[in-house]
């Protein structure tokens, strides 16, 4: 079978003759072409780095963030097109809050990931749609310890030790798999994955980037927060 979309890839609800969906696709290649997004789960908590790269020298250092809070102990980081992932990021706060309000006690991190895994699925359903053009990196704590999922633009969500997206992630997966996660502490962590982001960047093909990370762990009382202010 022909590998390109040949008349196949004018819907979302179009399936081609050897069962793809390449419009599904083709918003996985926009999640590829964005700067890499790593997530690792240490023994204490969760460490997630964003190289955000800057479209242009007059932009504002710390505008479009790629890394949300989605509530007091979990957050999310987005590799593809930002907009997107802001949608996302809205309903997952929607989610987290909704949750907390008909329950009682913060939404666990799996029930987050699967109800985020089920709305970005949604948009793959429906020809008045199209896909979301982003990746998502979500790590939280909660009673069940620390968590890290990664949602796919087709609606899959996987847990994770270590995840890995974005045009490095082959080379941050390769050093990922290096670490020995479990006997990290968040605080190593941070090192490490400043590292990883450091030493895929293409400093001759790609632009300038802006480091962007987070952590929930016990250092941090197991909040979500934004580490230090990195360039």
């Amino acid at each position: 079978m022909s590998s390109i979309g040949t008349g196949y890839d004018l819907s979302v609800t179009t399936f081609s003759p050897d069962g793809r969906v390449f419009q599904i696709e083709y918003a996985a290649k926009a999640v590829d072409n964005s700067g890499t997004v790593i997530g690792i789960k240490c023994k204490d908590g969760i460490v997630m780095g964003v190289e955000k790269l800057i479209a242009s020298k007059m932009m504002l250092e710390g505008s479009n963030r790629r890394i949300h809070s989605v509530h007091r102990h979990s957050g999310m980081a987005v590799a593809g097109l930002a907009a997107d992932g802001r949608q996302i990021v809205a309903r997952a706060k929607s989610e987290a809050t909704s949750y907390e309000n008909v329950y009682g006690e913060p939404i666990p991190v799996k029930e987050l990931a699967d109800r985020v895994a089920s709305y970005v699925h949604l948009c793959t359903l429906y020809w008045w749609l199209r896909p979301f053009g982003c990746g998502i990196v979500l790590g939280g704590y909660d009673r069940d310890g620390p968590q890290l999922y990664m949602v796919e633009p087709s609606g899959v969500s996987y847990r994770y030790f270590g995840a890995a997206i974005g045009k490095g992630r082959q080379a941050a997966k390769t050093e990922i798999e290096k670490l020995k996660l479990s006997e990290m502490t968040c605080r190593e962590g941070v090192i490490e994955v400043a590292k990883i982001i450091y030493s895929v960047h293409d400093e001759a093909k790609d632009k300038a980037f802006e480091l962007e990370m987070s952590w929930v762990c016990d250092e941090s009382n197991r909040q979500h927060q934004k580490v230090g202010n990195t360039k």
